[in-house]
């Protein structure tokens, strides 16, 4: 794998070419060198979980092996959401944490995922250690100093515990449909809405390792919003591979994303007292019309680069306690140290059951405003962005948009492109402002 090792969220590439067994063994090793907490007292301990595709097998079976043959030893949680592993590594004091999955990916690409003791992300100059330690040399443990592996056979049910225990209603009365994605929730999410009281239908629930997120999921929402309506449910719960997504389907077919979700969660805690600062963090990438309808209702928003860490960190920064992107992702700290699908779609659906309102009308509250992305191809990404042209291009566009829209022009970080994001009070003048900033971008960096 060319450049750095660790992407916007771990290490993905496709199985067993780009993410080798070989590659997983030396991530694990390096991990344990440096995230052990080195001292006497214990040995490093490491929480392994895993999604159903395919490779993961194969990729969790190196992963064991790297982390035991640096002296750890490694408990064992099998198929898990992402966020349940993150959960049990603070539960079980672990030093730290390895997931294995490609989240929303197709089924051919996997990841390795690291966390930190206490269930952390990791900051970038803690991943660059990582990066470095895969090619030092190290001295190997032998006899009893090779780490020891122990099946957690209970991991799920302690992170249905976890998650049943942050509810603050129940949710009888909601009948609920639940798109599993052939995923790692398809046992978790649908249980952890029954114990709630839903009545729940769970489809795309039976993973078999190759149809993970096949036509099914957080990325594709036709299937979901058709049971819905077939079945007169309240509400559609869409998770991704990993689980740490939740998108939602209203009673009418209509989607409810990330950014509707966190709004509604915000006006909630808000009203409760228990919104920090009355505050909400989100990405740039967030719609326009989440950031009004959180003016209207008194609360902050605060804006963060794209990627669910950087959300994170600045959660954890000022001591905030809800957060997340348009994508699904949410994050709220007083319960996990993630994003968790599966958390977020209980909360989501506890406030349905208290309220007694529809989901739709909830969602309202955000009036989501047309927006255009526009990939351009260039030579030089940053000239790109800086020259005098797309300077001049982007200042009238924001003076015609004024308050009703905006422009958001940003590198890409792995390819050589120009994403020109632009939301307006129409999507023809959407279009119309884009084509003209990235005409503007591809005479300044021409491919």
């Amino acid at each position: 794998m060319g450049g750095r090792l660790f992407g916007t969220d771990g290490v993905r590439g496709r199985a067993n070419a780009d993410l080798t067994p070989e590659l997983a063994l030396a991530v694990a090793v390096a991990a344990a060198h440096v995230l052990s907490e080195r001292d006497a007292s214990h040995r490093t301990l490491a929480v392994v979980g895993r999604d159903p595709r395919a490779s993961g097998e194969m990729l969790e079976a190196a992963v064991v092996a790297g982390l035991t043959s640096a002296g750890a030893d490694v408990l064992r949680a099998g198929v898990l959401p992402t966020p349940g592993v993150a959960h049990l590594v603070g539960d079980a004091g672990a030093d730290l944490g390895v997931m294995l999955s490609a989240s929303h990916n197709p089924m051919p690409d996997n990841g390795i995922k690291i966390f930190a003791a206490g269930g952390h992300k990791l900051p970038d100059d803690i991943e660059d250690a990582i990066e470095r330690a895969v090619t030092e040399s190290w001295a190997r443990p032998t006899g009893p100093g090779v780490g020891r592996v122990r099946d957690l056979a209970d991991a799920q049910q302690r992170y249905l515990d976890h998650l049943v225990g942050t509810v603050p209603n129940r949710l009888d009365g909601l009948r609920v449909v639940v798109d599993c994605a052939h995923g790692a929730a398809s046992e978790v999410a649908p249980e952890a809405y029954r114990r709630m009281g839903a009545d729940v239908i769970a489809i795309h629930a039976e993973p078999d390792g190759l149809n993970i997120n096949d036509g099914c999921g957080s990325t594709h929402t036709e299937t979901l919003r058709k049971t819905v309506v077939r079945h007169g449910a309240d509400v559609g719960i869409a998770h991704d591979g990993d689980a740490d997504r939740c998108f939602a389907v209203a009673a009418d077919g209509s989607d409810v994303d990330g950014d509707q979700i966190m709004a509604i969660l915000a006006i909630a805690a808000k009203r409760a007292g228990t919104l920090a600062e009355d505050t909400l963090v989100a990405t740039v990438m967030s719609n326009l019309g989440l950031h009004i309808a959180m003016r209207e209702h008194g609360i902050s928003l605060v804006t963060t680069a794209v990627g669910d860490r950087y959300v994170l960190d600045e959660l954890r920064a000022k001591r905030l306690s809800l957060g997340g992107e348009q994508s699904g992702h949410v994050v709220m700290p007083a319960y996990a140290t993630t994003g968790d699908g599966v958390l977020t779609a209980l909360h989501l659906l506890a406030r349905l059951a208290a309220t007694g309102e529809p989901l739709a009308e909830l969602a309202s509250v955000v009036r989501r405003l047309p927006q255009v992305l526009m990939n351009v191809a260039v030579t030089d990404r940053r000239a790109a962005v800086s020259g005098p042209d797309v300077v001049a291009a982007v200042a009238a566009a924001e003076a015609e948009l004024g308050d009703t829209g905006r422009v958001l022009l940003r590198p890409s970080g792995t390819e050589p492109l120009v994403r020109v994001m632009v939301e307006a009070a129409t999507e023809e003048q959407a279009n119309t402002v884009a084509s003209q900033i990235a005409d503007a971008v591809r005479r300044t960096s021409p491919a």
